[in-house]
């Protein structure tokens, strides 16, 4: 697992705390844990900022793939806390996610902290502009949300008993291709990679069903999109033999996965038994370079499904570029079982 510091504290030393409180413990009772370790931290200010009621509705739609100084985030940023604090917050995070990915995450942020070093408007970016909050009182029973996010993320995760609804979540990735000693980092590019191979499994028949006549360049449902859906189009699983849906899983555990191992293989069943209803549709060049990012769109739309992976055009290379949305039209933030 690579490893960014903030602060002078590495995010892996965040991870401890979970692994070592994992023990005996259910996965709802340890990202509980984690989060009141956290809140112990801070000053009847700062838990003031980082609490929001359940039913703030505004709160848990405020997210975005936009910097904070063009859209301003509530919460606390990791900014302002001290080292100890940022450390129990990063450990709410990995608490609340699988290994792979928590460090997603952390080279969502590396790619940031990248831009900031590489733009005159290096104010913009950064690891100390991402923002933690709750909605509700972290509870082993009662309904409750964690938010962690900043440019090019926004982790929902909506806790209610044994249930992690880790719909809707944004990941993207600017530079999504850089170089930490001597080593190349894609944070996306499993996402890319499983993709293009889905594709190339394709015969020439399922490839002319899948490939839209039309250009999509940007998310069709991403920040500010709730509520809203989209006619599937494209290839449809039932149009697969069985090697090419198992590759369709498998892309699409790469966001189903990132939530804590066992929310992930709660969602997955979900996922396999709409698997016939479950469409793959692509637009753009259908060649990419190896250990490389294409430019092109693809989406993932089943009955309770709705995977984006969007290569931005503006102000550059496409490639390095990149905003991904993960919904469940039917559960987003959780409203089926947050009742």
């Amino acid at each position: 697992m690579s490893s960014i510091r903030v602060g002078g504290v590495s995010l892996l030393a965040a991870v401890s705390f979970s692994v070592n409180a994992a023990i005996a413990q259910t996965p709802t009772s340890r990202i509980v844990a984690a989060a009141n370790a956290f809140l112990s931290t801070l000053d009847q200010a700062q838990r003031g900022r980082v609490l929001f009621g359940f039913d703030d509705d505004k709160q848990r739609a405020h997210w975005s793939n936009f910097p904070n100084q063009m859209v301003r985030r509530s919460g606390l940023s990791l900014g302002e806390l001290s080292a100890a604090q940022r450390s129990a917050a990063l450990a709410v995070v990995s608490s609340a996610l699988s290994p792979r990915g928590f460090e997603k995450v952390q080279q969502i942020v590396d790619a940031d902290e990248m831009l900031k070093t590489n733009e005159r408007s290096n104010a913009m970016f950064g690891k100390d502009l991402y923002f933690i909050s709750f909605l509700g009182t972290p509870s082993d029973t009662k309904p409750w949300m964690l938010q962690f996010g900043g440019h090019h993320l926004a982790v929902n995760v909506t806790i209610v008993g044994e249930h992690g609804v880790l719909t809707p979540t944004l990941t993207g990735a600017q530079p999504a291709l850089y170089t930490v000693n001597g080593k190349t980092i894609r944070p996306l590019g499993a996402e890319n990679d499983k993709a293009f191979a889905l594709l190339n499994a394709l015969d020439e028949t399922q490839r002319k069903q899948a490939i839209l006549s039309y250009r999509v360049a940007d998310l069709v449902l991403g920040p500010g999109q709730d509520g809203k859906t989209i006619q599937p189009e494209g290839l449809k699983a039932t149009s697969m033999n069985e090697q090419q849906r198992a590759m369709l899983v498998d892309l699409i555990s790469e966001w189903s996965g990132i939530v804590h191992e066992s929310a992930a293989a709660a969602r997955m069943a979900e996922v396999k038994a709409g698997l016939n209803e479950t469409w793959f549709a692509w637009s753009g060049p259908t060649t990419v370079a190896p250990g490389r990012n294409g430019t092109s769109y693809y989406r993932i739309q089943g009955p309770n499904l709705v995977i984006e992976y969007a290569p931005q055009s503006m102000g550059g290379d496409p490639s390095m570029h990149i905003h991904t949305m993960y919904r469940d039209p039917t559960n987003d933030y959780g409203r089926k079982v947050a009742k």
